[in-house]
């Protein structure tokens, strides 16, 4: 486990601190209210042996100074908005452009780079708060986010909370990297991935949606049963041409009026461990670490390309500008709320 305080720090004005949660079952999660990222994640394999399954670094000035997605909160929206510009009621909202003439993950300072403010904390579980002010990276509204994970059973549970005060858009998720051989672990060509959706959300050559389902029969977007990453990855149908990095499209998506029930919408396997993602999103972005950086991890090793895979939660991306998409539009009044589990299987 990481030394708590080499994250006691002050940043943007405000306390940084690192909390370890656990449960009798053995999971051990420790997390920072610096991005609320996951710091580390441990849990055993079927012998009973611990590993931590996330990427990451062993001290805060290592957040602060490289890799700023790893394992973290992405908003107000996670993916790309195409032109970083929205309409909201008649009026248009110029955004951050910072990757290319898009947005990506909120702006040049996301909710992954900002400090939270802890507002609950316990054994298992810490309740996190961040105001992103009306105007920060151009969206509008004042609004209020609130992230809890707990830890139960062989449970890491996200809720996800929010409310506004003038009408905003809104996509969220948790943008950790696992491998679950353990970080520093090589690649994870050897895992085994299922994700459980009969339809996908065709990209462009810029990884940006094109309005469209599609059915994922006959196409290697197909992973309703087990698939091994090395023999998938590959391959040229996939948007970025470096790795996975799509979209698939949940069943029940058409329906989201209001909150889905919990679902199960990805099954990981790997170093003898197995893990489920449970969510009431209606979106799975895959993601095989294409364009992770040589950084040296928390075990002294070297991280490479697609040494882990995120499984994103969220709502489709750029929803805003595709009518068929479900709805990420955010109104005063209304509380906005998700939850993802990610599930280990012993």
């Amino acid at each position: 486990m990481i030394n708590e305080q080499s994250f006691n720090k002050i940043v943007q004005g405000k306390q940084v601190g690192l909390y370890t949660l656990s449960t009798p079952e053995g999971v051990k999660t420790q997390i920072t209210n610096y991005g609320a990222k996951i710091v580390s994640l441990f849990v055993p394999d079927a012998s009973g042996q611990m590993a931590d399954v996330v990427l990451g670094f062993n001290t805060l000035d290592e957040w602060l100074t490289q890799e700023v997605y790893f394992n973290g909160i992405n908003g107000r929206t996670a993916g790309r908005i195409a032109g970083a510009e929205i309409t909201l009621d008649g009026t248009t909202y110029a955004l951050t452009k910072n990757n290319g003439e898009h947005m990506l993950h909120g702006g040049n300072q996301g909710f992954n780079d900002k400090v939270w403010d802890v507002e609950e904390v316990s054994e298992q579980h810490i309740r996190l708060h961040y105001l992103s002010v009306d105007g920060e990276e151009g969206f509008p509204g004042n609004l209020h986010v609130y992230v809890t994970y707990i830890v139960e059973g062989g449970d890491l549970i996200i809720k996800y909370e929010a409310n506004t005060d003038k009408t905003t858009i809104l996509n969220l998720t948790n943008h950790a990297y696992f491998n679950l051989k353990g970080e520093g672990n090589g690649t994870i060509h050897d895992h085994t991935l299922q994700v459980l959706a009969e339809e996908y959300i065709p990209y462009d050559e810029n990884t940006m949606p094109v309005g469209t389902v599609e059915k994922v029969e006959n196409t290697p977007m197909d992973m309703r049963e087990p698939v091994k990453i090395a023999d998938r990855i590959d391959d040229a149908f996939f948007a970025s041409g470096l790795g996975i990095d799509n979209g698939w499209a949940l069943p029940g998506w058409q329906n989201q009026t209001e909150v889905a029930a919990l679902r199960l919408a990805a099954v990981l396997e790997g170093g003898g461990r197995k893990m489920e993602t449970w969510t009431t999103f209606p979106c799975m972005q895959v993601y095989s670490g294409n364009y992770v950086e040589q950084h040296k991890g928390k075990s002294g090793q070297m991280y490479e390309a697609q040494c882990a895979i995120c499984l994103e939660a969220e709502m489709f991306p750029d929803a805003i500008h595709y009518p068929l998409f479900p709805n990420t539009i955010l109104r005063p009044g209304e509380q906005w709320q998700h939850q993802t589990v990610y599930r280990f299987v012993f």
